[in-house]
């Protein structure tokens, strides 16, 4: 095991009892990050000790301390913190369980933006830098610092608190943690950025983090939005061409699927499942299906119909209907799909896949001119590159 290892595993752990011990974001990320720096100097030479963790904890106190004895506003701490810092015991179990969710928590904390939310948890759970962070979403690394800035001014003006709470609290506030994962994951997948379509690096940050959330609360929704992810990821490496184009599903080289991804995600579906499936959990079903066909047109269509359905029926949205009516025009034909997509147009105007599905759809029909101008309306709904250069390929064919 070498330091970036460890810190890959236990760089959450870390900044969550540091957070606990000084109260303040920013020192604790500090001190963590000091600490991993002397480790990658001494370990080489002494050896990774026996409980790695413990040691960058105590050394990361001790470096605190030090920044502390010049702050005068921290000074009542001073003595309780020299007391810790005397010992390497980590707190183990459900308390330091408690300290890294309660980071979690902290970082998508409601009184935050989504944006904020998202950039926050990158940085201090998933312990990416600053640099790396900005790379991702194509801002600037100064755009990115400033944002992140005012996150953390943010939470300090709101006293935003980072320690353990009640279940009603958490069950409050799990829904939105699983929902900046998952956009980490779909800004990964299917990226609205310029650049590159499919962005790997959040794909497997979001992995990342899903399986951390198992670990920490390991609820059914939980479980389903880590299968969620491994499912659709799975496919990774058949969604685009050489040139960066996406590939649709039915054209995609099954053969080239990750099939342990497949089968851990299946795995996490039946661990919710048994739990019983919410909003999250029944897209992972969808996922699931089409994870397991041998062929696109082995699809159970009909089965995803019928989750399609449930998920209408717990208040799904247009988005929903838009993937219902076209899993319909499997079982039912394109004509059938098309009657249900005209109602959803006022809200789905905008939205550049109603009008590439709309396209599709009278393409099948054979109805050429319609589908030309569905393309050309979703090229006016400002796709991203690789969205831009699929639509244009679709075009050419027509």
């Amino acid at each position: 095991m070498d330091v970036a290892e460890v810190f890959r595993t236990e760089w959450p752990r870390v900044v969550a009892v540091l957070v606990r011990d000084f109260g303040d974001l920013d020192l604790a990320e500090e001190c963590a990050q000091d600490a991993f720096v002397e480790a990658s100097q001494r370990w080489d030479t002494d050896g990774v000790p026996d409980q790695p963790t413990a040691w960058l904890i105590t050394t990361a106190r001790r470096k605190g301390i030090d920044r502390i004895r010049r702050n005068a506003t921290y000074a009542t701490k001073l003595s309780e913190l020299e007391a810790r810092a005397k010992s390497v015991r980590v707190r183990s179990g459900g308390e330091l369980i408690d300290e890294q969710l309660a980071l979690l928590l902290g970082c998508c904390h409601p009184a935050l933006n989504q944006e904020a939310q998202v950039a926050l948890t990158l940085r201090v759970v998933a312990g990416l830098t600053t640099e790396q962070i900005a790379a991702a979403f194509l801002v600037e690394s100064t755009t990115m610092g400033k944002r992140l800035t005012r996150a953390k001014a943010k939470i300090r003006k709101a006293n935003i608190p980072f320690r353990p709470v009640d279940r009603e609290v958490l069950d409050e506030r799990l829904r939105s943690v699983q929902q900046v994962i998952y956009l980490i994951f779909t800004e990964g997948h299917a990226s609205r950025s310029d650049g590159a379509f499919v962005r790997g690096d959040l794909c497997d940050e979001a992995a990342w983090l899903a399986t951390l959330l198992t670990r920490l609360v390991g609820d059914s929704e939980s479980h389903a939005l880590l299968a969620l992810i491994l499912l659709t990821d799975a496919r990774r490496a058949t969604r685009v061409d050489a040139d960066g184009t996406p590939i649709l599903l039915e054209d995609q080289d099954r053969s080239q699927w990750d099939r342990d991804k497949i089968a851990e995600g299946l795995t996490h579906l039946a661990h919710a499942e048994s739990k019983g499936l919410g909003p999250i959990g029944l897209q992972a079903k969808v996922a699931s299906f089409h994870a397991v066909a041998a062929s696109f047109d082995q699809t159970l269509w009909p089965a995803i119909v019928t989750v399609y359905d449930q998920m209408i029926d717990a208040g799904g949205g247009p988005v929903i209907a838009l993937n219902r009516a076209a899993a319909l025009s499997y079982v039912e034909g394109p004509a059938a799909a098309l009657a249900l997509l005209a109602p959803l147009a006022g809200d789905l105007g905008h939205y550049v896949y109603f009008h590439s599905a709309t396209a599709e759809l009278f393409r099948r029909l054979g109805c050429t001119d319609d589908a030309r101008r569905a393309y050309e309306r979703a090229l006016a709904c400002e796709p991203s590159d690789g969205e831009r250069a699929f639509l244009t390929s679709q075009l050419e064919r027509l």
